[in-house]
């Protein structure tokens, strides 16, 4: 059953209440005026309904509607003034961005997105940290106060069934994920053959070394496990020795090896190995690493990597918020060789 109420004398359908939607009066209400907000019928400085206007013509009590009123207040949506009641905010447009981790890549993505917004856009930054309870509590609390979201997910396979109450218009996946129809907004890496064309690219640098080390968890480490098989499939195509191990430590570190690292603590801990043993990295030691960072440019005379060009996806994102055009798009991930093999 819906109830629909107009604001003032104007056919602009202010509220919509569907009673079986499972959320109470109150929630109903500062979704609906939010959500008239961010689709336009309602724009900055337009009067909304006193409270006992309100009251009246919906059936709900004044204290539902002022308690309403003072959310969307909190919120900076709605603004009060003597005399005058209330109205829409000037400050209106709220993105609600939620990320994996904070890391020096994932401050490259935002810090470009950001700066590709206008100032008048406010982003609300979180991180999820691969708890599926901490990302479902946080999409489960976003819900219809924002205008935009930008949702890394938690998982490669699949949408999460709580990024799936967010309307499509104003949903874009970022970085991984699995889109489950054409409605969905996305913008992705490819872990997969991407990632078999990049150690391509480089297979006479690494054929250099008896083995390929890959320092890999798939239950720890980040990264979609998909890592393995293509890796395993390289080495099996090139004839080179194949291992994969969790965690790294100095005695796994030998000469003639090269290591795959995917987190920056495991990376660290092989640096610091080779020069403790005084081995030299891109003759004696290999280093390969995912995801490129400034200090992977000038550590050790420069870090290989296969990474996708993640300022370049918060531009993307950015554009995306400000046009609200439809975008399903998988950046290129590269090869970008340096002294490290």
């Amino acid at each position: 059953m819906y109830d629909t109420f107009f604001l003032n004398n104007m056919a602009k359908p202010l509220v919509k209440i569907d009673e079986q939607a499972g959320k109470t009066k109150l929630q109903q209400l500062v979704h609906s005026i939010t959500e008239a907000i961010a689709n336009g019928a309602l724009k900055a400085g337009d009067p909304l309904p006193s409270v006992n206007q309100l009251s009246r013509e919906s059936g709900f009590s004044r204290d539902t509607v002022f308690k309403a009123y003072n959310i969307l207040k909190q919120r900076n949506v709605v603004e009060s003034a003597p005399m005058k009641g209330y109205f829409v905010a000037g400050e209106t447009f709220k993105v609600f961005m939620l990320l994996d981790d904070f890391s020096a890549f994932k401050e490259q993505l935002y810090q470009s997105f950001r700066q590709n917004l206008p100032e008048s856009y406010s982003v609300d930054l979180l991180f999820h940290h691969y708890n599926r309870e901490v990302f479902n509590q946080l999409i489960e609390n976003s819900l219809g106060r924002y205008s935009m979201y930008i949702v890394m997910n938690i998982d490669e396979t699949g949408m999460n069934r709580k990024v799936q109450k967010i309307d499509p218009n104003k949903l874009l996946l970022l970085d991984m994920g699995t889109p489950e129809n054409d409605k969905v907004n996305y913008l992705l890496q490819d872990f997969n053959q991407s990632l078999m064309n990049c150690m391509e690219k480089g297979v006479k640098h690494l054929k250099k070394y008896k083995r390929l080390v890959l320092v890999y968890d798939q239950f720890s480490t980040p990264h979609p496990d998909v890592i393995l098989e293509v890796v395993d499939q390289f080495c099996k195509v090139h004839k080179i020795h194949f291992k994969q191990i969790s965690r790294i430590n100095s005695d796994h570190v030998q000469k003639g090896s090269a290591y795959f690292v995917i987190r920056d603590t495991d990376l660290v801990e092989v640096i610091k190995t080779c020069r403790r043993k005084n081995y030299e990295l891109g003759k004696d030691v290999g280093v390969l690493a995912y995801n490129d960072t400034p200090m992977k440019q000038i550590v050790g005379g420069g870090i290989t990597v296969i990474s996708t060009d993640f300022e370049k996806m918060g531009r993307e994102a950015a554009l995306f918020v400000k046009n609200k055009k439809k975008i399903a798009c998988v950046l290129p991930t590269s090869l970008i060789l340096r002294e490290s093999i």
